[in-house]
């Protein structure tokens, strides 16, 4: 009997041990993890990919931070769907990534309802609540490409301006600042066309411009991805016009090396989602966070 009562002793010890054990601590098993989902516009853009691989990068590096990734796929609807989704799944934080500024208010609200912080990254929201927003200067990079245009074309050139998905912030700022420039100068503006910052519409809609239109001197897209497009429709029409595209994507950068693109104005999306994580970060710290973060940016040309 003594025996077994000491077996019993010893077992209870045992047990007591392990659960006191200071290398089993919530933190380190994982129970103190953030959850952050990030819902990307679309994933068939390089420039929101990297903006992915710069939120989860940074993840890593922080550590105790799980990210979820949904794509919305340019489509408002699937937007709501997945802030929805991310809603049920009880994440701590959104970053999103929106579809259209204006449509993107509904989705937020539902996180705002749920009490779920919401973070926009590169594209900022019309309405619903907010902590913080990061993004490039748009109207910086907009301006940029004007100024870049009337010193290699002169301000008495013909131009075509291929605009963004309408109601995106970032078509509106970029065309905002390329049009402040060239207010006051002869540049004509011989055509303005959405084409939605996809590449494939971008070689269609430069294909209609270029069958109506006989005198273009340079082409400003709000997307590298419109400006690849409208090369190689200007390529195939053998036309020599000059295209200035924006966020220097590893496309657009071996376009420019081979002298088919003449510039881009350069985003960091990787700095993009990075900050998205560190501001995330800094929120679960308590600490208050700046109502707009900027990254910088800057013209990369072939000079």
């Amino acid at each position: 009997m003594k025996k077994f009562l000491a077996i019993l002793v010893s077992l209870a010890l045992v047990f007591a041990l392990v659960a006191c054990d200071p290398m089993d601590t919530p933190g380190e098993n994982g129970a103190d993890d953030k959850t952050v989902g990030l819902i990307v516009s679309t994933l068939n853009n390089p420039f929101f990919v990297a903006l992915r691989d710069g939120v989860e990068d940074e993840a890593d590096r922080i550590g105790g931070i799980d990210v979820v990734v949904l794509d919305s796929q340019d489509d408002s609807t699937r937007e709501l769907s997945n802030m929805e989704d991310l809603i049920t799944q009880g994440v701590d934080l959104i970053l999103i990534n929106p579809t259209d500024s204006d449509a993107v208010g509904e989705a937020i609200a539902k996180a705002n309802e749920a009490d779920i912080p919401v973070i926009t990254l590169d594209r900022s929201a019309s309405s619903g609540d907010v902590i913080t927003h990061i993004a490039s200067d748009n109207v910086a990079g907009g301006k940029l490409a004007g100024e870049y245009i009337i010193e290699q074309l002169g301000d008495a050139a013909n131009v075509v301006e291929l605009e963004g998905i309408p109601g995106a912030s970032a078509a509106v700022e970029r065309g905002e600042g390329f049009n402040e420039v060239i207010v006051g100068t002869d540049i004509t503006v011989v055509a303005r066309q959405t084409a939605n910052f996809d590449r494939a519409e971008g070689l269609s809609v430069m294909e209609n411009i270029l069958q109506a239109q006989s005198e273009i001197d340079g082409v400003f897209a709000h997307n590298d991805e419109m400006a690849l497009g409208a090369i190689e429709a200007i390529e195939s029409a053998g036309r020599d016009i000059m295209v200035v595209g924006f966020d220097a994507t590893d496309d657009a950068l071996a376009a420019i090396d081979e002298g088919r693109m003449a510039a881009t104005v350069q985003q960091l999306p990787k700095e993009i989602g990075a900050k998205g994580i560190q501001s995330a970060q800094a929120y679960f710290d308590g600490e208050t966070l700046d109502e707009f973060v900027p990254v910088e940016l800057q013209l990369v040309t072939g000079d």
